[in-house]
C-alpha cells in the first residue's frame, strides 16, 4: 500500500508531528507524536462522530453480509501457490557463486542510470510499503469487521489477514532489490521505516468501517497508479526488471482496489445514506496518507518533500487524487441515487459530486501562486540534493 499525496501533502495533514512539523528536536529516547484537529475541522467534530457510532442494527447489517462477503470479496484474493513470491525476482543466493555475483553486477548497472528523484519516490514508496502492520492494526479497529481474536473465521477477518499477507510481499520485495542496487543509505531507510511504524496513523474514520473501507478503496486505487507509473518509468530508464517488479505489484493493487469498491458499491446499495455521509465526510477531511508521519532522524518535512518529488516526476499527482475523486464518484454512481437519501445524504451527495472539479480549479490556483523551489538533501541517498 504505498501511497503518496493529498492536497494536505505540503502541510502534516491532520496531525503534529512534534519531531516534524513545529520546529522542535525530537526526542533522543523516541519518536513523539501528538494527533490534533486543526480548529476548522474541529467544530462539528461531536456531530461527526456521533453519526459515526455504530448501532447494534449497522453491526447486524455487516453481519449480515458475511455471505456475500464469502463469494463476492474473498475470491480477489489469490491461493499462495499461485502467488508470485519476491525470490522470483531476486538473485538466488543458492545459486553459484559466479551466477549470483553476475545477478548482482546486473542490477548495480542498471541502477547507475536511474535518476536520484526516481529513487527518491520508489523508496518512499518501498517504506511506505513496509508499514504494513501499521494498516493491519489500523483495519482491525473497524467495528463489526474486525479481526477480534486475532484468527477469527469470519469472512472480514480471513480477507485482512490474507490482504496483508499479499500486500508484505511487495515491502520484501523493493527492499531486497533497493539494497541490492548500491545506490542507497539503507541504514537510513530502515531508520524511517522504524520511525514510521512506531509512529501509527490517524486516517480520521472513528472505527468507523464505512469510512475505513472507502479511505482503503481510494488508497488502493492511488497505490496502483503509482506503482504504475514507477513500473513506466523504470522502463523508460532502461530497468526491465524493475519494471516488472513495479508492475507486478501495481496489479496486485488493482486486484485490491476491486474488492474494496465492490463493498462500497454493495453499502451503497443496502444503506446508502450512511455510506453517502462516510464518502463526504471522507472527501472534506482528504484521504490522509498512510505515511504522512514519516521521519528519517534528520528531515522534519520529509514527507511533505518526498510528496514534492513524487508529484514533479509523476508518480502520483494531485491531479491524480482529483482524478480519483471523479472515478469513485462514476464508479458507485453517485450522482444517480435517488431513494433511501436523508436530507443530509442529499447534501452530502450534492457536495461529493462536485469535488473533482472544486480541486482541480484549487489546485492550478495553487501552482499560478506558488513557482518557487527548494533544494533539499535526502539522507535515503547519502545526503544528495533535489529540487522540491
Amino acid at each position: 500500500m504505498a501511497l503518496q499525496l493529498s492536497f494536505s501533502s505540503h502541510s502534516c495533514l491532520h496531525a503534529n508531528v512534534i519531531a516534524g512539523c513545529n520546529g522542535s528536536k525530537p526526542s533522543s529516547s523516541k519518536f513523539v507524536m501528538a494527533l490534533t484537529l486543526p480548529s476548522s475541522k474541529a467544530r462539528g467534530v461531536e456531530n461527526r462522530i456521533r453519526w459515526k457510532q455504530m448501532t447494534p442494527e449497522k453491526l447486524e447489517l455487516f453481519k449480515s453480509l458475511e455471505g456475500w462477503a464469502e463469494e463476492n470479496v474473498l475470491t480477489f484474493l489469490k491461493p499462495v501457490e499461485e502467488s508470485w513470491q519476491p525470490q522470483d525476482l531476486l538473485p538466488d543466493a543458492a545459486s553459484p557463486d559466479e551466477e549470483f555475483l553476475a545477478r548482482i553486477t546486473e542490477i548495480r548497472e542498471r541502477a547507475a542510470g536511474i535518476p536520484d528523484e526516481y529513487y527518491v519516490c520508489l523508496v518512499g514508496n518501498m517504506i511506505t510499503e513496509e508499514a504494513l502492520p501499521t494498516y493491519q492494526t489500523v483495519f482491525n479497529t473497524f467495528d463489526g469487521i474486525a479481526d477480534e481474536s486475532g484468527m477469527s473465521p469470519s469472512p472480514w477477518a480471513r480477507w485482512t489477514r490474507s490482504w496483508s499477507a499479499e500486500e508484505n510481499r511487495h515491502g520484501d520485495l523493493l527492499n531486497k532489490y533497493l539494497y541490492l542496487s548500491g545506490r542507497l543509505d539503507m541504514r537510513q531507510i530502515e531508520k524511517t521505516i522504524q520511525y514510521l511504524i512506531a509512529a501509527g496513523m490517524n486516517i480520521g474514520t472513528d472505527n468507523n468501517p464505512y469510512c475505513g473501507l472507502i479511505y482503503t478503496s481510494f488508497q488502493e486505487r492511488a497505490t496502483f497508479i503509482s506503482h504504475g507509473n514507477t513500473a513506466r518509468h523504470a522502463k523508460g530508464h532502461g530497468d526491465l526488471a524493475l519494471a516488472k517488479i513495479c508492475g507486478l505489484i501495481a496489479a496486485d493493487e488493482k486486484r485490491h482496489e476491486f474488492a474494496y469498491t465492490k463493498v462500497v458499491e454493495k453499502l451503497f446499495e443496502v444503506d446508502p445514506d450512511t455510506t453517502m455521509l462516510a464518502l463526504a465526510d471522507m472527501m472534506r477531511r482528504k484521504i490522509a496518507m498512510p505515511a504522512a508521519f514519516m521521519f528519517d532522524g534528520l528531515d522534519r518535512e520529509l514527507f511533505p518533500h518526498y510528496s514534492a518529488v513524487a508529484q514533479n516526476v509523476g508518480i502520483y499527482t494531485t491531479k491524480d487524487y482529483a482524478d480519483n475523486v471523479e472515478f469513485f464518484v462514476k464508479r458507485w454512481d453517485v450522482g444517480n441515487i435517488t431513494s433511501g437519501l436523508s436530507s443530509k445524504g442529499r447534501e452530502a451527495q450534492e457536495y461529493v459530486c462536485g469535488l473533482a472539479d472544486r480541486f482541480r480549479k484549487m489546485d492550478e490556483r495553487k501552482k499560478k501562486k506558488n513557482n518557487s523551489s527548494t533544494i533539499v538533501p535526502f539522507s535515503w541517498i547519502f545526503n544528495r540534493k533535489i529540487v522540491v
